[in-house]
């Protein structure tokens, strides 16, 4: 039928149907990079917690996305006139808002997945609409003799809209401190000694768990579905019987399974939960994906069925309530299924929540700042406060149950323990589930991102997973994602605004022109973040020792020094090469080589507590050649970055090339350090170590050749072939620093040499 009334409209322009057309392609992109970032959020508990395999958690969590695709139903109208007022708007104008939504909300979503940052899927469609909204209501109300800017009012639904905003910002505060009691009360509960206490408790515990999440989720969540009609009379006025049915329920469901499997019930609990918090995902965030082009369809399918022009038909008819569709409900379903196995940008937004809530020590991915470390001086400050008031006795039965179970692990090994325990991993579920179907049955689109981050945060921090060692580190990433939930939310009004502005002054230029740029910035995204997960897992990384004993260390350290030797020629030789053809690009790449590996280097002295811990009664003396070693690999870096600074600023700074007396003698100096280095990385790389001695005489050859190179400048300067104090400055520092790097090489090379030959005695 839309077809066929094509034809009466003769003044239409074939670029509504583009730009439909457009939509629909951009919401299946939209599905997959809203996902990546949001979707992955109820995974976190129970891969944190590694309690079921993560094909079983996949599969469970698909299922639940495919049936709370049915429960969103009841949110695609915030889509449609949640944000602004259709009748005000005319269909050109809608089209043009919709487009401009779609693109901005893309390229969004994708910068904080390529970044590795959770953020909201809601804030950003929702401050999308409103900014797209306002600028084309202050285009119609700057062209209007009549309106001015108080009538903005009319055109944007400000009291709906506050209400959205509200919600959001409150969701945060909430969810924070609801898991954070409950994680309190369930760890003084259960404490960290969890098997005695799950064996004795836990069949009621995790009664109390599936019975919140079933009447939350599957019973409250069916009012934002059509068939609660037909279910309305049964459970209206019945919710007491149905909860006490429910409980009684699990109670015996729990005490079967655990008698049955021997296995604690958390393993069930964790696994309907992930199932509840997929589908209440599913039910609330698919209309941030789907809820504009829906709106844009039936946008079109009115318009067209009205013969009128597009600037003269008005969109009230978005005013009604339209019946959903199924089938495209299912189709997105399906397609956030496939993008939650597959997408690898979703595993690194994950990596970002657990690294948070970890309860072990951990590479940090945030550094400190002064408001992270202003609030744990403040909440040190404050505990101190409460441990006067309460009661010693008390204090020592709480510390009893928050008393975590003696393990030394290094921050790698953490990496590939669990993350943290059932009890937790049950509270975030059970927690963030009922938060987001109480926000679903209200028909709030809440941030389910920023739900159940928050609520992993607030059992985080009761667990005292932020312990003095962390705390900073920790805070300081919090921060910066809600920072960045902030930055959301100003981005997504602030981009669609300029982007429906643009298309409003020629839609059938600007709105191919922002697509293509759209479809080349995710690819350039997607390399990126290619490149940056490549350089992640790159072989050439250095590994931390986990070795007991001494010629376990050795033999570890041998991989390291080899590593780090052909790294060492690499920058040694670009700095060179890049001085002498002054190419800026080279040395730039070339810094951020040596702060790359000065960061590797870091790594390991931040590691040495564990390496200690973990070293046998007889292989003590392996502390000392350990340390020894990275301090020698620390001074070759603190050498290599002078360099790498100083060859980038002489050139950066466009001073006066070298000589080409100079040019040479560093050109030879710099092949001669290769070939000696390139020789010592095979003897560690073959464990030839009887070939290190020769090798420290070459050492002592080069030694030689830059005293002669010293003394030639000093003759130039002296003379009338040096007339740059620049040049003359950096050929010195080169020289002695090269010195250094040479010394700290020979020193790790007679070092290794000595514990090897113990080590075989």
């Amino acid at each position: 039928m839309i077809f066929a009334n094509i034809a009466q409209i003769s003044t239409m322009d074939n670029i509504y149907i583009f730009m439909l057309i457009a939509i629909t392609v951009l919401a299946a992109v939209d599905i997959i990079v809203g996902v990546s970032n949001d979707a992955i959020n109820f995974l976190n508990s129970a891969i944190g917690s590694k309690a079921i395999s993560v094909r079983t958690i996949m599969i469970v969590a698909s299922l639940g996305i495919f049936v709370g695709a049915v429960y969103s139903s009841g949110l695609m109208e915030v889509a449609r006139k949640g944000i602004f007022v259709p009748a005000m708007f005319n269909f050109n104008e809608i089209m043009y808002i919709f487009m401009a939504v779609m693109i901005t909300d893309i390229l969004l979503l994708d910068f904080f997945n390529t970044l590795g940052l959770p953020t909201s899927t809601t804030v950003s469609i929702v401050f999308n609409l409103l900014g797209a909204a306002v600028i084309m209501s202050l285009i119609k109300i700057s062209t209007s003799d009549t309106q001015t800017f108080a009538d903005l009012g009319n055109y944007i639904n400000t009291k709906k809209a506050l209400q959205i905003i509200r919600g959001i910002i409150m969701s945060v505060f909430i969810a924070f401190t609801v898991g954070a009691i409950v994680q309190w009360f369930s760890r003084l509960i259960f404490t960290f000694q969890t098997e005695k206490k799950i064996k004795n408790f836990g069949a009621i515990f995790g009664a109390v768990a599936l019975t919140a999440i079933t009447y939350f989720i599957f019973l409250k969540g069916l009012k934002g579905t059509p068939y609660y009609k037909d279910l309305k009379g049964t459970i209206e006025g019945n919710e007491i019987y149905i909860i006490a049915a429910s409980f009684a329920l699990w109670l015996v469901v729990s005490y079967v399974f655990q008698a049955i499997t021997k296995k604690t019930i958390l393993l069930v609990v964790i696994a309907v939960g992930t199932f509840g918090l997929a589908l209440a995902f599913s039910g609330n965030d698919l209309v941030n994906f789907i809820g504009v082009p829906m709106a844009a369809y039936h946008s079109y399918e009115a318009w067209i069925a009205s013969g009128v022009e597009a600037t003269m038909f008005s969109m009230e008819v978005l005013d009604k309530k339209v019946p959903a569709e199924p089938v495209l409900l299912f189709i997105s379903g399906g397609i956030m299924v496939v993008t939650l196995w597959f997408s690898k940008k979703a595993k690194t937004v994950a990596e970002t929540e657990i690294s948070l809530s970890r309860q072990s020590e951990t590479h940090e991915k945030f550094q400190p700042n002064i408001i992270s470390r202003g609030i744990v001086k403040g909440a040190t400050q404050l505990s101190n406060y409460f441990s006067v008031i309460v009661p010693k006795s008390v204090q020592e039965k709480i510390q009893k149950s928050f008393q975590t179970p003696e393990m030394v692990l290094t921050k790698d090994q953490s990496i590939d323990a669990p993350a943290f325990d059932l009890i937790r991993a049950s509270v975030n579920l059970m927690v963030a589930g009922i938060l987001i179907a109480i926000a679903t049955t209200m028909k709030l689109p809440l941030s389910t991102t920023y739900v159940t981050f928050m609520v992993a945060m607030g059992t985080s921090f009761a667990d005292r997973a932020w312990g003095r060692e962390s705390a900073v580190y920790r805070v300081a990433g919090v921060l910066n994602v809600i920072g960045g939930w902030f930055g959301t939310a100003i981005g997504a009004f602030i981009a669609s605004g300029i982007v429906v502005f643009l298309i409003n002054m020629n839609p059938s230029v600007i709105t191919p022109i922002f697509l293509l740029l759209t479809a080349i910035l995710l690819f350039r995204n997607y390399l990126a973040h290619k490149n940056k997960s490549s350089n992640l897992s790159n072989e050439d990384n250095l590994k931390s020792s986990e070795s007991s004993s001494i010629q376990g260390v050795v033999q570890e350290s041998a991989d390291n020094i080899s590593n780090v030797i052909k790294r060492s020629n690499a920058i040694y030789n670009n700095a060179i090469k890049g001085l002498a053809t002054e190419n800026t690009k080279l040395l730039k790449k070339n810094k951020k080589q040596i702060i790359k590996l000065s960061k590797e280097v870091d790594e390991l002295r931040d590691n040495i507590f564990y390496f200690i811990k973990n070293l046998d009664e007889s292989s003590i003396g392996a502390s000392g050649f350990y340390i020894d070693i990275l301090g020698y690999l620390h001074d070759m870096v603190q050498s290599l970055e002078y360099i790498s600074k100083v060859t980038y600023k002489h050139v950066d700074n466009n001073h006066k090339k070298l000589k080409f007396k100079q040019i040479k003698e560093l050109s030879e100096l710099s092949d001669a350090i290769e070939g000696l280095f390139t020789d010592a990385r095979d003897a560690f790389e073959t464990q030839s170590f009887d070939k290190i001695e020769a090798i420290s005489v070459r050492k002592n050859d080069i030694y030689k050749i830059l005293k002669s190179n010293i003394a030639l400048q000093v003759n130039r300067t002296r003379g009338k072939d040096e007339s740059s104090p620049k040049n003359t400055t950096l050929y010195f520092n080169l020289l002695l620093e090269t010195k250094d790097l040479l010394k700290a090489a020979g020193n790790l090379l007679e070092e290794y040499q000595t514990a090897h030959d113990n080590s075989i005695e």
